[in-house]
């Protein structure tokens, strides 16, 4: 456990599975209290609360949320609120795919404005009125580390993933934005940029089997990416030892990238 953490609180949006999931045991495991959202399963969010509260002894509630209106943000954080006396570390982490995401995910020629606004609202839109709600509280406590998470989609080509990779690009500009001008009170700001990761969300594609199988061939470490490598930076980002991390983009892809 790491003492300096004892007694945080984490809010991350999309907490029942994958990276998010992964997020909200790392940092209960090290005392922090966490928030976390869900979209639609709340059976499934609640029986995560109750594991990390007996597992870790800390705080743990889950709250719906619609990451397409992100503009509720502000009644999300009043409700958390209720339940919790600081915010400390926000990760934006909930993202779209399915139904969602048509007209968005595909070919650029078959690209429409729908799905990619849509990319856009739950990536860009949802981690600016998430981040803003997060720093009102962070300023209160003195300071305090959000995160955002991205992919190395806007770096590398990507089969049909021109609508994500734009907008991963679009959220770590944002991101070198609120750190220039949350810097002031004590708020540090970053992003995590993941190369495919073996989560629900990857298994979406329609090649995934493929994509698993050249990101084992491309890394040098032989395997695809776990949602637990992503968690760990994400944790990183928000202790003492990164104090003058800010404005940063942490590349996580086990060397993928370079081939």
């Amino acid at each position: 456990m790491s003492n300096n953490m004892k007694g945080k609180t984490l809010v991350i949006s999309g907490g029942t599975k994958g990276i998010g999931k992964a997020n909200v045991y790392k940092f209960a495991e090290n005392g922090v209290d966490v928030a976390f959202t869900y979209n639609s399963n709340k059976e499934i969010a609640q029986e995560i609360c109750d594991d990390v509260e007996a597992k870790f002894g800390v705080k743990c509630k889950c709250y719906p949320f619609n990451v397409l209106e992100p503009e509720t943000y502000k009644e999300l954080f009043l409700e958390i609120d209720k339940d919790f006396d600081r915010v400390d570390f926000f990760i934006s982490n909930a993202m779209i795919y399915g139904r969602a995401v048509v007209g968005g995910y595909g070919k650029f020629m078959k690209l429409k404005p729908r799905g990619l606004n849509n990319i856009y609202t739950a990536t860009v839109n949802a981690f600016v009125c998430g981040a803003q709600q997060a720093a009102k509280r962070m300023e209160k406590v003195g300071g305090g580390s959000i995160v955002s998470l991205s992919s190395t989609g806007n770096l590398v080509y990507i089969e049909n993933y021109s609508g994500h990779g734009t907008n991963k690009a679009a959220v770590e500009a944002m991101v070198r934005y609120a750190a220039t001008e949350l810097g002031a009170m004590n708020i540090r700001v970053n992003a995590v940029s993941g190369g495919p990761i073996d989560t629900d969300a990857l298994k979406a594609f329609t090649n995934y089997e493929e994509v698993k199988q050249k990101t084992a061939e491309f890394s040098p470490l032989d395997r695809i990416g776990q949602p637990e490598d992503l968690a760990q930076s994400c944790f990183f980002l928000c202790t003492q030892e990164a104090s003058w991390v800010t404005g940063h983009t942490l590349i996580v892809d086990g060397g993928t990238t370079f081939k």
